[in-house]
């Protein structure tokens, strides 16, 4: 079944799936009982359809960014929170096999002290965005922009392998390219841990190929995790591994992200997005 106000992604929608069943609204929606729930709702009003569907109680997935600005995470913290082992809110790159075959050793060695410095760098083109393309998105207020939308990628993965004792140290932005965005294209977050360690996340949203990766410096060397989409992007970039932890959350397990990282997740995202300073003409 589908709820979608957007005409043209619900026709889109449609087309993909022709069995699909429309529904008028997320009420009529949860009324049938549904397993679980995927929810895309644009972010001003994701808290108040995450309401409905936490009251419900189906296990629910939240399309990344859950919240964009500190209003909506403070909206979603509430009725969230209650209810974080039925949610579950990640960038995909969390289950992409090559980060989570070197996450769990790179997270021992920072628990031990070998780990001084991280980056995560996120390369994402974002033109399609200039064409008018969900322009929620690209809107700084409602969706986040580049920043917040692609940032989440890198700050995710991160939280991911030193956990949710952060926050943001300094954010700078620029557009370089897509002139016609309401945000920017490109974009640097400076982060720190409560244990002294040190992150960055370069956000480049010109590039001509989709690739991520996380670099962990220690006195010896650079470690570096390479994510890729390959030949299978749905495995590769983690989609599918996101889909098999959803489905194992409709099978009774609960959220394999704790709240508490995504919401740090967020949190910095957001604090990066009132930080950035305002862009300069030509750039």
């Amino acid at each position: 079944m589908v709820w979608e106000e957007d005409r043209e992604r619900l026709d889109r929608f449609v087309a993909e799936h022709p069995g699909v069943r429309v529904v008028g609204g997320p009420g009529e929606l949860l009324d049938t009982r549904p397993d679980g729930v995927v929810l895309t709702v644009p972010t001003p009003g994701l808290a108040a359809v995450l309401g409905q569907v936490v009251q419900a109680g189906p296990p629910c997935f939240v399309n990344k960014p859950a919240a964009a600005t500190r209003a909506q995470l403070d909206a979603l913290d509430a009725v969230a929170a209650p209810a974080a082992g039925r949610i579950l809110s990640t960038s995909v790159l969390r289950f992409a096999p090559a980060f989570a075959e070197a996450a769990d050793g790179l997270a021992e060695r920072a628990a031990r002290g070998e780990v001084h410095a991280v980056r995560a760098t996120v390369r994402h083109d974002v033109g399609l965005w200039a064409t008018g393309y969900n322009p929620w998105q690209d809107d700084p207020a409602e969706g986040g922009g580049t920043l917040v939308t692609m940032g989440i990628h890198g700050v995710e993965l991160l939280v991911a392998l030193l956990g949710p004792d952060v926050r943001l140290a300094g954010a700078a932005r620029a557009t370089r390219a897509h002139h016609g965005l309401r945000s920017e294209d490109t974009g640097v977050l400076a982060l720190r841990w409560d244990s002294g360690i040190t992150g960055t996340v370069e956000v480049l949203g010109v590039s001509e190929v989709e690739s991520y990766t996380v670099a962990a410096h220690t006195a010896r060397s650079t470690e570096t995790i390479a994510i890729e989409g390959g030949a299978d992007t749905l495995d590769g970039l983690g989609y599918r591994g996101t889909i098999d932890a959803f489905l194992a959350m409709v099978g009774g397990a609960p959220s394999p992200v704790p709240w508490e990282q995504t919401r740090a997740i967020l949190a910095v995202l957001a604090a990066a997005r009132e930080a950035a300073p305002p862009l300069q003409p030509g750039g």
